[in-house]
């Protein structure tokens, strides 16, 4: 069932960036204290670094107990290990690299010099593998029930690297997927489906700068999620939009209060 997206729009890209961190720092320490441990799924790009990058300058970042969280990614470029292009590469030189993670529970999708070559189909069925492996009796199928999935939405609307009509958004079995042909560089990805990002208790989009505010009203006046895929992307619990000025500069005020700009 989907939920009704909840927007919070703020000024510029960076305060967005500090808000959104403090708001994931908040949500992983309520989840350990809760479960006695938390999930996150990751998102690359511009945005998605730019909260790791505000996590790893934020005081209140010694609250979370890292040895206890489990990150998974959205999805990931197809290249060799090490790659700076890769999105576990950003994320390690963001933040990875400064905590003391257990290194048994950073899930980087696999390298395209890995155990499975240049089979990027080969290297999706093993991440649906682990994921399935991840899972416990009350996880909603064959993934982990993630505490927050982070997304970044691109300019097309896409997220993770799920693009407009082509076959992975289309897919409702499988939780992740090889990508051929993408029209973002590098061709070749590894990424989640909906129905795997579906499974997390909240979904939060992020979205900054202008070239993204087209996306933003696209995805947010029900279009459809083949057309549109960021409009496909929900959590069970909560589903957020995060934005900056710029980006919710072509929603309809009635989208959003305010207060929250």
């Amino acid at each position: 069932m989907s939920t009704a997206p909840q927007l919070v729009v703020h000024r510029d890209k960076e305060l967005m960036a500090e808000a959104a961190a403090a708001r994931l720092i908040t949500k992983i320490v309520d989840a350990q204290a809760s479960r006695g441990s938390a999930s996150v799924v990751l998102t690359g790009g511009r945005n998605g670094n730019g909260l790791l990058a505000a996590l790893a300058a934020s005081s209140a970042r010694d609250a979370i107990d890292w040895a206890r969280l489990d990150l998974w990614w959205g999805d990931e470029r197809f290249l060799p290990e090490g790659d700076p292009d890769r999105n576990v590469t950003q994320a390690k030189a963001a933040l990875l690299d400064a905590v003391p993670l257990d290194p048994s529970r950073v899930h980087a999708m696999p390298a395209s010099d890995g155990p499975y070559g240049s089979d990027v189909d080969a290297a999706a069925e093993a991440y649906a593998a682990d994921l399935a492996k991840a899972a416990t009796p009350e996880s909603h199928g064959q993934v982990p029930t993630f505490d927050v999935l982070m997304l970044g939405v691109g300019p097309d609307t896409h997220v993770a690297s799920l693009f407009p009509e082509l076959p992975a958004v289309r897919e409702t079995d499988r939780t992740v997927v090889g990508v051929h042909g993408a029209p973002k560089p590098p061709p070749t990805r590894v990424t989640l489906t909906l129905p795997a990002i579906r499974a997390a208790r909240e979904v939060w989009l992020l979205a900054a700068g202008e070239d993204k505010a087209g996306a933003a009203a696209i995805a947010l006046s029900g279009a459809g999620e083949i057309q549109a895929p960021a409009a496909g992307a929900y959590g069970r619990q909560r589903t957020l939009w995060l934005l900056d000025a710029a980006a919710a500069s072509q929603l309809p005020r009635t989208l959003y209060p305010p207060a929250s700009a």
